[in-house]
This record gives C-alpha cells, structure tokens and sequence, in this order.
C-alpha cells in the first residue's frame, strides 16, 4: 500500500520539532479527517534556511510532512510557492489515492507561511 521511502519517512520523520524565533509560524488543519501541521520556517534572505514542524495526524500525514520539509530547505520562497501535492507525493514514490489530501496539508501549509510573512514584512 506504502512505498518503502513513505514507510522510511514516517518511520523516521526528518525536521520534526519546535523552532525558538521562527520567521515565521502557520498552523493549518483539514477539518475533514483532522490532520493539523504547525509549521515553522527560517526565513534569512527570502530562503527557507531552516524548518521545523509538529504533525498531529495518521502515517501519511507524518511522512508527506517529512518529505516537504526536505524538499523546501535551502529553497528561495519562489521554489517553495512551486512545490505542488503531487511533487510531494512524487517524492515519496506514490501515495494511495485516498490518502492524497495529506500532501495538500504540507504544500498548503508552504503558500500559507509564505503569504504571512510577506503580508507581515508588507506592514
């Protein structure tokens, strides 16, 4: 049902924690299964130098979390904009269809952040 690299990501989440001053900090939900990912960026010259999370959901929510996390460090916040549900999971090698939406939360999650911390430099 799971790749092996989704089984490895959720077995072994990468960038899992909280972040003492963020840049930045977005918690986003999908209310219809419950899933919820706080995420926390370091944002040094419009690039994502650091990234941490805390995801409160099932298996794939864990790994599609994971798996973000390593495909937007050291990315300009134009590529993160770019990193779409289906490169996520691309990146894990498939995931089953129904549990596509919890690579919506990750990418989600990303517009999220980013949006926030152009409104607030925008201020």
């Amino acid at each position: 049902m799971y790749s092996a690299k989704t089984m490895d990501h959720f077995s072994n989440p990468r960038n899992v924690g909280i972040m003492e001053d963020p840049t930045v900090l977005v918690k986003v939900g999908d209310p219809d299964c419950g899933d919820a990912l706080l995420l926390f960026l370091k944002i040094e010259e419009d690039r994502v130098r650091d990234i941490k999370y805390k995801i409160f959901g099932c298996g794939a929510a864990i790994a599609t979390s994971s798996i973000a996390s390593e495909l937007a460090m050291g990315k300009t916040l134009e590529e993160v904009l770019q990193i779409t549900e289906q490169d996520i999971a691309n990146a894990l090698d498939g995931l089953p269809a129904e549990k596509m939406h919890c690579s919506n939360l990750a990418a989600g999650a990303f517009r999220a952040a980013i949006n926030e911390y152009r409104k607030v430099r925008a201020s």
